[in-house]
């Protein structure tokens, strides 16, 4: 078995967050192993844990309401520093745990069963857990359940990445771009930050798959969004939303510099030459959308880009056109 990598926090945070799980809505794989846990333990919360900087966040937590606790509250962020399971019989008689709140208070831990959720390149991200809120032991039958099953969870992970994933163009699919959306909706709402979103639209993309055929269209479309990526900043985010249509979140961005940044892909990609006998030129028309008022969810801000991109194909394609907010109601 390989040994988990301890010594090296800003690598294990990396694989952390390349799995792009933190903050994502209830899935029902990872519900469904909290559950089982809490049926052949016999325990009344079960948990998938993971450790960011400074939070324990639940991907799953069975028995209990709750999304995060800090991370100097977590059993978890010491299941993570070992390699074999962490066991804890009665959290009142651990000196680690006998002061923490989630022991002395709400829900009352008094015993824990957790084992590392390990990436294939050996970080602990996470744990898996049963937790009792009365002193147990825990047979070794039950441990070796969580040690099988955990191998399980972070394979549900890695499958969950590959499907945000188009295999095509290597951009987030639909479904993981509207989740980073919400993201970002739910930052504006929380803490004010801006935010903007562009879409763009092959021009004329049917034509081509006409006149070459699909696989020089499939050539296009990975042209397309190679380009974008290199022009992206890492905070950026790019989505497939379509058959030729992409989507950019920028976040940190106001709404000029989100219009002079699409400007800037229109023209990047209109000076592209894709390899073809003779190479092929394409654009692409954009629409520019900030997040603000009357865009506060996902469908609202995704329409609004939306009808600027086509307010940018009916002024005669390769332009960006800017989606303009609503004014705010006087007081």
């Amino acid at each position: 078995m390989m040994h988990a990598i301890v010594n090296d926090e800003p690598g294990r945070i990396a694989a952390l967050h390349r799995y792009q799980i933190l903050d994502t809505p209830v899935e029902g794989a990872f519900d469904k192993v909290t559950n089982l846990i809490r049926t052949l333990f016999g325990v009344p919360m079960s948990a998938v844990s993971l450790i960011d900087t400074d939070r324990q966040w639940f991907k799953s937590l069975a028995g209990l309401d709750v999304s995060q606790t800090p991370r100097s509250e977590a059993f978890c962020d010491h299941a993570i520093r070992q390699d074999e399971p962490l066991i804890i019989t009665d959290a009142r008689d651990d000196p680690r745990f006998c002061d923490n709140p989630l022991v002395t208070g709400d829900p009352g831990i008094r015993s824990y069963a957790g084992v590392p959720l390990r990436t294939p390149d050996g970080y602990n991200i996470g744990s898996l857990c049963a937790i009792d809120t009365r002193a147990r032991d825990f047979a070794p039958e039950q441990i070796e359940i969580l040690k099988s099953l955990a191998p399980i969870v972070v394979e549900q992970m890695e499958l969950r990445l590959l499907a945000e994933r188009d295999h095509l163009s290597g951009a987030l699919t639909r479904r993981a771009f509207v989740a980073e959306l919400d993201k970002a909706i739910a930052l504006h709402i929380r803490h004010q930050r801006p935010a903007a979103l562009l879409i763009l639209d092959i021009d004329h993309f049917k034509q081509i798959n006409d006149t070459y055929g699909h696989p020089v269209g499939d050539r296009v479309i990975e042209a397309v969004a190679k380009r974008c990526a290199e022009l992206s900043r890492p905070s950026d985010s790019l989505g497939r939303i379509g058959g030729e249509e992409f989507a950019l979140l920028l976040p940190e961005t106001s709404e000029a510099d989100a219009l002079a940044a699409a400007r800037r892909f229109c023209a990047a990609i209109g000076a592209m030459r894709i390899p073809h006998d003779p190479p092929l030129h394409v654009t692409a028309s954009f629409g520019v959308a900030a997040i603000g008022l009357g865009r506060m969810s996902s469908q609202d801000w995704l329409s609004a880009a939306d009808a600027a991109l086509y307010e940018a194909k009916r002024g005669g394609r390769n332009r960006a056109v800017l989606a303009p907010l609503a004014a705010e109601c006087a007081a």
